[in-house]
């Protein structure tokens, strides 16, 4: 634990974005190591960082069932692009969905649990044979995200953010030096791109994040938040293994 990130900062804390992904993935968590990506705005970077070093790195990508599909096809446009060649589309549990969004419109009456049942549990099931995770959340994206440690202890594993030290500016010199295509939703005004009902355009001056959730005060949806700042369970049902995944 605080050990654990103690050492990872001290042998690799200095490194570059890239070096520390090649690092993490052949050094530190060989086999161990997944790219948790939500396929959005800025994910393309660290897409292409990992493809760079391992194309067969696994990446677990979140399907609530409430995306875009202008993020569904990007999704297949940056593993061919990129050549990806180990993506895991993850969904949440068929029987919690019939049970607690008969309707599909639980995003409304509660988000938070909402983002629950379709994220945080599925992503578990996800990472369960994993011991450590990789994300590309930064700093400049504010909220809880302003102090981002490089390392942190997450759910039992190590979890990872490269990116969590670069602003906007050097995101979009990446795109541009390295050719990568951008998410389609961006052309028309969405900075920060998750589920189509919680996600809104953002206006000019905006936070990068300001059209999640808006008007709540609701600022993630959970994957990234400590156990007991999450929805509490009592009507989901989890297996023991990673069957529905």
């Amino acid at each position: 634990m605080t050990g654990d990130i103690d050492i990872l900062n001290r042998r690799y804390g200095s490194l570059e974005a890239a070096d520390l992904i090649a690092a993490m993935t052949g050094d530190a968590f060989p086999g161990r190591i997944a790219l948790v990506s939500s396929f959005g705005a800025e994910a393309a970077v660290l897409l292409h960082m990992v493809a760079a070093v391992d194309r067969l790195t696994p990446v677990i990508f979140l399907d609530t069932g409430k995306l875009f599909g202008e993020t569904r096809r990007y999704r297949d446009d940056l593993i061919r692009h990129l050549g990806l060649g180990d993506v895991r589309t993850v969904t949440p549990l068929a029987e919690n969905e019939r049970a607690l969004d008969p309707d599909g419109m639980l995003w409304a009456a509660d988000p938070n649990r909402c983002c629950y049942f379709r994220k945080v549990l599925p992503l578990q099931r996800a990472l369960e044979s994993f011991d450590a995770s990789i994300t590309g959340r930064k700093r400049y994206q504010g909220g809880g995200r302003g102090a981002l440690p490089i390392f942190e202890w997450a759910d039992g594993r190590i979890r990872i953010n490269p990116l969590a030290g670069w602003d906007k500016g050097r995101i979009k010199a990446y795109f541009a030096t390295h050719a990568l295509p951008r998410h389609p939703l961006e052309a028309d005004g969405f900075t920060s791109i998750g589920c189509m009902p919680c996600t809104e355009r953002a206006a000019p001056g905006d936070s990068a994040r300001a059209g999640r959730w808006r008007g709540q005060a609701k600022t993630e949806c959970g994957i990234h938040l400590p156990p007991a700042e999450r929805t509490p369970t009592t009507l989901l049902r989890r297996p023991s293994t990673s069957a529905g995944c």
